[in-house]
Order: C-alpha cells, then sequence, then structure tokens
C-alpha cells in the first residue's frame, strides 16, 4: 500500500499545532529527526549523510552541535537492534 504523505503530515501537523507547539519549535524538532535518521541510515557517517542531505559537511556538523545531537542518539538502526 502507498503511503500519501501529504496525507500523513497533514494529521501529524494538526496534532502537533493542537499541542500549542510554535513553528520554530515544529521545524527545530523536525530537521533534527530528519538528520537523525540520515545519519542512522549512513552509520553516523557525517560526510555521506551532508551528501545524501544535499549540504556540506561542515553545514552538518553545525547542526548536529545546534540542536544537541549526540553520538548515541545517531546510532545505526542495526546497533538498537543488539
Amino acid at each position: 500500500m502507498k503511503r500519501n504523505l501529504g496525507s500523513e503530515l497533514y494529521y501529524l501537523v494538526d496534532e502537533l499545532q493542537g499541542q500549542g507547539l510554535t513553528l520554530s519549535q515544529a521545524r527545530r524538532e523536525f530537521e533534527r529527526q530528519f538528520i537523525m535518521a540520515s545519519l542512522r541510515a549512513h552509520d553516523g557517517n557525517v560526510t555521506r549523510s551532508a551528501r545524501s542531505l544535499g549540504v556540506h559537511r561542515n553545514t552538518l556538523h553545525n547542526k548536529v552541535s545546534d540542536l544537541g545531537i549526540s553520538p548515541t542518539e545517531a546510532e545505526t538502526k542495526e546497533s538498537l537492534r543488539r
């Protein structure tokens, strides 16, 4: 079954807005989760993650730092299953 991203986002945004999140808070959390997913997909490799996200490695490194993402949070899916 093909997922409808627009529909899923609509419900997620509706729920977050109902909880009183500001746009800034929602954007920060989305960016944090998106970056962590990329780091997990690339086994924590910042260079490969940056390439897949379309940003420079230094930009991603700064974002990781600004968002307070720790190395343990960006563990790979495989290491989380152990």
